[in-house]
């Protein structure tokens, strides 16, 4: 494992943590719900932006798929990410994203997710998620809060 001084991730790690990500927006994109699941977990955690809670790869497939044959059919998933941060076997990565039929205008959701090192399963990447938090990004309510609160704006 590689790490700069701050904990960025960089080399082989980086290079893994972001062919995960590539995969599960490749399996979202596909509509593929077992691909999307086989990205996290046996015990991981998806809380949404709408609040739900899925618990373990095999659920947050299995829900996807569903979403995916219904009201995400046909969807594809915009995602950059904005920060990777490798702390032993696990990482932290932040990104901005977006779920729709058309190219997305803007990136209005952040996701925190949580990755650990877990061996990996003869792909070589050895990286699964472990747990992902998805917010609905409030730019509006940010300006005000900047604007009345300059000390809340970050660096």
């Amino acid at each position: 494992m590689t790490t700069d001084t701050t904990g960025a991730a960089t080399g082989a790690d980086d290079t893994a943590i972001r062919a995960l990500l590539e995969r599960a927006r490749d399996a979202w994109n596909r509509g593929d719900g077992a691909a999307y699941g086989a990205c996290f977990t046996a015990d991981a955690v998806d809380v949404t932006f709408v609040g739900t809670v899925y618990r373990g790869g095999p659920e947050i497939g299995r829900a996807h798929q569903a979403l995916f044959d219904g009201f995400l059919k046909g969807t594809r998933m915009a995602l950059e990410i904005v920060d990777v941060r490798v702390h032993g076997d696990s990482a932290v990565v932040v990104t901005r994203g977006e779920v729709a039929k058309r190219a997305p205008k803007r990136l209005g959701k952040v996701a925190t997710y949580t990755l650990v090192r877990d061996g990996g399963d003869g792909d070589g990447d050895g990286w699964r998620i472990a747990a992902v938090q998805k917010t609905k990004r409030r730019p509006l309510m940010e300006s005000v809060s900047f604007r009345f609160q300059p000390a809340t704006r970050p660096a």
